[in-house]
């Protein structure tokens, strides 16, 4: 294997990428990208490296979840602290729940890029170039909007900068203390599941006046005050990722300073591709999506390259098959796992293979199939005996009907009402919520399977 740098990927097979026609003015927004900030840093990647690890030994669980594709359009600060306050409700029914730790992960402050099923699109006999999120060109059907423009990406940068700037304020700034949780379940939508919410709030409050008359305070305390979350996407468009690549003096090791953790798309994981070659060199903890098609070869071959230490923690496999073929599926990738002996982490993808067109024309996911297929990667691994390390999810803090079904029953008619997302539909708040209290019950009933097991 050729010794890696952060522009070898240039030489190798690129695919799900724009071809940019002015050469002089994507040279020039490289060159002002290299020279701005970093936008994470080395020591916050190694401490999610570790957090992962513990996920993958079944001591923590992953929650990763955010946008399709963040809009320059509807940025705003109440998008970033909606979406932020649902991952806190969904991490605290899960923790109090299954009484683990939950390592919170946003598809955000980079998530701009898409793949998409076909390089053009067709809207009343007229053919234009797809559009590939907001990084790269622009959603209007028009000619000039679908060129794409590198200067999209210091925008990009700007936006996440103040994404990521908002984030750490809210996770150390007192909005995330968990005395707070309360506080969280305004504007909740009436429903059974926010009323299970306000009682779990109810019992967390008392357990804390409890421990606050007991005396725990100082540095025990502090800890429920401040939350660790950390930022990830589909690191797609690989100028940009080359461009704000960094070389750590701690360790001597490249950083990809987009995000905490970078994804390789079901679509662009080509184990001698541009987007595999990126990813195998950079210290972040790294995702792989495993569709249908992933074969156990690719699988063992893609371990090797992009986790060639073994490190736990490094490796992400992000399951993402459809209802009812997880069974089909994910036995024989476990399988090539256990032969060569990898450290991986296990996590559910449940949007992806369960997106359809509904009879109205909108893109949607039923939440019955989002459900399932999340019961059925935790059946799996239940016979398997491996270990559910996390699940994935497209949400937002916004109350928009994008996925049908759920406790409030969102129908095909109600798709146009508030269907928002650019790209592919997500889950509301109420939904969201609705999905941690059914993930918190498979987690319970698995380690209440695992205690019996240890017992018995």
């Amino acid at each position: 294997m050729t010794e890696w740098q952060k522009t070898t990927w240039r030489s190798l097979p690129r695919v799900q990428m724009p071809d940019y026609t002015d050469a002089a003015a994507l040279a020039a927004v490289e060159a002002q990208l290299s020279k701005y900030p970093p936008l994470v840093f080395a020591g916050e990647a190694r401490r999610l490296k570790r957090a992962l690890g513990e996920a993958a030994r079944g001591e923590a669980f992953l929650l990763q979840g955010g946008d399709c594709a963040e809009s320059f359009e509807q940025f705003s600060a109440d998008g970033i602290r909606d979406t932020f306050k649902v991952m806190l409700q969904m991490a605290m029914v899960l923790t109090f729940g299954a009484k683990v730790p939950v390592v919170k992960v946003g598809r955000m402050a980079g998530q701009f890029a898409k793949p998409r099923s076909a390089p053009t699109e067709v809207v009343n006999g007229v053919e234009l170039p797809s559009y590939r999120g907001d990084i790269i060109n622009e959603l209007a059907f028009t000619p000039e909007a679908r060129i794409p423009d590198p200067r999209k990406m210091l925008q990009a940068y700007t936006q996440a900068a103040a994404t990521l700037n908002l984030l750490r304020a809210f996770s150390t700034g007192g909005y995330a203390d968990v005395h707070q949780v309360h506080s969280w379940t305004l504007g909740f939508t009436e429903s059974e599941k926010a009323e299970a919410y306000r009682e779990m709030a109810g019992r967390i409050s008392d357990t804390l006046d409890f421990m606050k008359a007991a005396g725990v305070s100082g540095d025990q305390a502090h800890t429920l005050k401040v939350v660790d979350f950390y930022t990830s996407h589909e690191s797609l468009l690989l100028e940009y990722e080359e461009a704000l690549c960094r070389l750590d003096s701690t360790s001597g090791k490249w950083l990809a300073g987009s995000g905490h953790m970078i994804w390789i798309g079901d679509r662009t994981r080509q184990p001698d591709g541009a987007h595999v070659e990126f990813a195998r060199g950079v210290l972040n903890p790294v995702g792989l999506k495993c569709g249908p098609t992933t074969s156990a070869e690719d699988l063992k071959v893609l371990m090797a390259k992009l986790n060639p230490e073994n490190e736990a923690g490094k490796l992400t496999l992000i399951a993402r098959f459809g209802a009812g073929k997880v069974g089909e599926h994910l036995p024989r990738l476990i399988k090539a796992v256990q032969e060569e002996g990898a450290h991986v982490l296990w996590v559910c993808d449940a949007m992806h293979g369960n997106t359809i067109k509904s009879a109205t024309g909108y893109k949607t996911r039923p939440f019955e199939s989002v459900l399932r297929e999340v019961q059925e990667f935790f059946a799996i691994h239940k016979a398997e005996g491996t270990i559910p390390g996390g699940v994935h999810f497209e949400m937002t803090g916004q109350d928009v009907t994008e996925c049908t079904g759920g406790v409030r029953d969102v129908t095909e008619e109600d798709l146009s009402d508030r269907y928002h997302t650019a790209c592919d539909p997500r889950l509301n708040a109420s939904q969201s919520l609705e999905l941690a209290f059914l993930v918190a019950e498979e987690l319970t009933a698995l380690r209440s399977a695992q205690a019996r097991a240890k017992a018995g």
